[in-house]
């Protein structure tokens, strides 16, 4: 399992884990992705949602989802758009991608940007 994570579990790591599992799936991976947050919002992001839905893809999750100390020490990756808790530092090897936009003001390149990292990720 691939871990996404952002502060609020609902919109980078939403797009991250929903594209992730389309190109793996499309490229024959057996891999999968879930969203989460570390310090969760009550529901996902409206521009995350609706550019999902227009590009044809569902979010993983229905409502953000709060990280935990377990998904950190059995995932075979973590990726993570914020600064996670030292406490889950140490169980495991952090990838940080902080040249993403922010979703609500540019889905579209926020979007482009992901893609872009997760296709470098399942290609090496």
């Amino acid at each position: 399992m691939v871990v996404f994570v952002c502060e609020h579990g609902a919109a980078k790591s939403i797009l991250a884990a929903a594209y992730f599992n389309q190109l793996a799936h499309k490229m024959g991976l057996d891999l999968q992705a879930v969203a989460r947050g570390t310090n969760p919002d009550k529901e996902l992001s409206s521009p995350a949602v609706k550019g999902l839905a227009d590009d044809g893809l569902t979010p993983t999750e229905s409502i953000p989802q709060m990280l935990t100390e377990a998904e950190v020490r059995t995932a075979q990756r973590v990726i993570t758009f914020c600064e996670l808790p030292a406490e889950y530092q140490q169980h495991t090897l952090i990838e940080r991608w902080d040249d993403i936009p922010p979703v609500s003001e540019d889905y579209q390149q926020a979007r482009d940007a992901i893609v872009e990292r997760i296709h470098q990720l399942l290609n090496h």
